[in-house]
């Protein structure tokens, strides 16, 4: 897909009012701690978890509460924050030096990270919820690979801050009885020393087009995951975050993320350092076009988002579409020596095969039954019957979901299916919601 980031770095952390989603939090009953009008620090909490009251989600700067938004049956929604000139913190417990946490107590970094807000940057599998402190898990897995547009390149952003990542990775051994696994590229792409040489974890290289770079892809071949095990996993890009909470005793100030897609100003498409929360518009502002769909995320499993809105605690990217209206004469019929197609019915199959594309919102074509064509299982690297496990979960056949493997996938695994599949079906949505039927029924 063409717009792609470059690897410069901008600074666009001067916002003056930021906005968190505690809705993007999956399976927490939020108590509000703040009201509007309240003056907070970075650091400070925002509200806890009714049915965890050590979990706390924080205010990622300080300020003034300007206002908190409420959705169907008073659902906490969104808070917006109005920043103060001056950034005061909250101080949180700190380690001296990287080498001090290969002795930490594990309850002590969990305690931390529950306090702090940022346990939620640690997922577990299966169903890819936030990491539940009661757990052991088996294994850690640390994702280092970017190789889905555009997700942040772990390489990029670990720059001056390789203290920070090694502090990060030493914790997770703490956390866990079994191996922690970091997952890198092996593409032949540069790779920063701070990952390739990384200490105390298991590293493994992954080649290959994506998925190769998809967490449940490195599960699969190292640590597979049967009934009644669960494994964390985290991107080596928000580890950063936690390394800096750990060193520095506070909940880090800013991130990064990488903006790219057709959709954007070539110029604009580069990495920004920015608050949590800032506006994308006070970044992006003039880079978008007038007609423009703004992901959340990597374009294949994002979250469709408004220019306003403020950048997510979880992505690290966000990927700009022109939104596609138009009809085509012909449809299909026509030659198609521009158009994109993974099937060979276009003359772009033969000829335009390495050409980068400029891709839209469109989808080529209405929605349609589903046919088994078997064409999926070759865009899953796992060992899975793609067709056979999808009609399970639309069946909502649990048991047979369970049995054809769907505990060691998550809903991005399936991106790519979606994308090929000529009947348009989402994938990676009929792909959630057998998850979630297995979540509440129980394993």
């Amino acid at each position: 897909m063409s717009g792609q980031p470059t690897r410069e770095i901008a600074d666009a952390s001067a916002a003056k009012t930021i906005s968190v989603y505690p809705s993007e939090i999956e399976g927490i009953k939020p108590r509000l701690l703040v009201e509007e009008g309240a003056k907070v620090l970075r650091g400070t909490a925002l509200l806890y978890d009714k049915q965890h009251p050590e979990f706390k989600f924080c205010s990622p700067v300080a300020g003034t509460v300007k206002r908190v938004i409420l959705g169907a049956r008073r659902s906490l929604q969104e808070i917006t924050i109005e920043v103060a000139g001056r950034d005061r913190a909250e101080s949180f417990k700190k380690y001296s030096g990287v080498d001090a946490l290969l002795s930490a107590k594990r309850t002590d970094l969990l305690t931390l990270l529950q306090n702090s807000g940022l346990l939620l940057l640690i997922r577990q599998r299966p169903f890819g919820k936030m990491a539940d402190a009661s757990v052991l898990p088996k294994s850690i897995f640390v994702n280092a690979m970017a190789n889905a547009p555009y997700r942040a390149d772990p390489s990029v952003v670990v720059q001056g801050r390789e203290a920070e990542f090694q502090a990060g990775l030493n914790a997770l051994t703490r956390l866990t009885d079994g191996d922690v696994h970091l997952c890198t590229d092996g593409n032949g792409v540069d790779v920063h020393p701070a990952i390739s040489g990384a200490k105390n974890v298991r590293s493994s290289a992954f080649s290959g087009p994506h998925p190769s770079g998809n967490t449940s892809t490195h599960i699969h071949r190292l640590d597979p995951i049967a009934p009644g095990d669960a494994v964390w996993t985290i991107s080596a890009v928000n580890l950063i975050q936690i390394g800096e909470l750990l060193l520095n005793g506070k909940v880090p100030a800013t991130k990064y993320v990488v903006a790219g897609g057709p959709g954007l100003n070539k110029s604009s498409a580069r990495y920004y350092k920015v608050r949590i929360g800032t506006p994308i518009s006070e970044f992006l502002g003039g880079a978008l076009g007038e007609d423009t769909r703004l992901v959340s995320g990597d374009v294949y499993c994002g979250t469709p988002i408004a220019p306003d809105s403020g950048v997510r605690y979880f992505d690290t990217g966000v990927c700009v579409l022109a939104e596609d209206r138009d009809r085509r004469f012909m449809g299909w019929l026509a030659p198609g020596v521009n158009l994109f197609s993974t099937h060979r019915v276009f003359l772009s199959r033969w000829f335009n095969a390495d050409k980068s594309w400029d891709l839209t919102t469109s989808k080529r074509g209405s929605d349609r039954a589903m046919v088994l064509t078997g064409i999926y299982d070759k865009y899953v690297p796992l060992n899975i019957m793609v067709d056979y496990l999808v009609r399970a979960c639309l069946a909502n056949d649990t048991e047979e979901a369970v049995k054809l493997g769907i505990l060691e996938t998550a809903p991005e695994d399936f991106a790519l299916c979606s994308i090929v599949c000529p009947s348009k079906t989402d994938y990676s949505a009929i792909i959630q919601r057998g998850l979630d039927s297995i979540e509440k029924e129980g394993l």
